[in-house]
């Protein structure tokens, strides 16, 4: 489901999305980020090459979302930045939301992101392309079906996921304003690099 800020809609239908999100307690979440209720909540974070997936267990009700800004997993040297890879993020609200009394084998998924933001790199090559197709394997190797997905594109997005009901709005964020979105990643990405590179304690289990 997504809504414009733009077109055929309106005042009044802005005002309608307004006043449902203002119902409901907003949990906002950033690079790294996660969280998931069994209460009625609105999730909500800006993408940019960033991937957000929102898992959703209908029976119960029950819903999370993260926000991943690379594909894979870290190193040993990357505990602090663990939760911003896609496999972490992907097994931490998986299991939280089983925590919390979801099953997870009645959750479906809705994928969200993945922009090309940098135009000095090719589609191929870029960040959001290969966020998207790590999701999308991880999903499929877990067996977990993709029921929708706003992914690609050059655009970025601000999402509102409704934990009560699975809904999930996309308001679509000008060319104007997505290079904020994209300094804000490669920041991001950069002091993770930096952190790798440097020397730290490990401890052999």
């Amino acid at each position: 489901m997504r809504f414009n800020t733009e077109g055929s809609h309106g005042l009044g239908y802005k005002l309608g999305i307004k006043c449902i999100i203002d119902m409901k307690k907003t949990i906002n979440i950033h690079i790294g980020g996660m969280h998931a209720s069994k209460e009625s909540v609105i999730i909500q974070t800006a993408l940019g090459s960033c991937v957000a997936v929102c898992l959703y267990d209908p029976l119960k009700q029950i819903g999370g979302m993260n926000h991943i800004l690379l594909p894979g997993k870290p190193d040993l040297k990357q505990f602090d930045s663990a939760a911003r890879y896609g496999v972490n993020a992907m097994e931490q609200l998986i299991n939280r939301i089983m925590a919390i009394g979801g099953n997870r084998f009645q959750l479906i998924a809705k994928v969200f992101g993945g922009a090309h933001l940098f135009p000095a790199i090719s589609i191929e090559n870029g960040v959001g392309k290969k966020n998207v197709s790590f999701v999308v394997e991880f999903l499929q190797m877990e067996k977990i079906r993709i029921i929708s997905s706003d992914i690609g594109g050059h655009e970025s997005r601000k999402i509102f996921f409704h934990t009560d009901t699975g809904d999930v709005f996309v308001k679509r964020i000008s060319s104007t304003f997505y290079p904020k979105i994209a300094d804000r990643e490669e920041k991001m990405m950069n002091k993770i690099q930096k952190q790798a590179e440097m020397p730290a304690k490990i401890t052999l289990f």
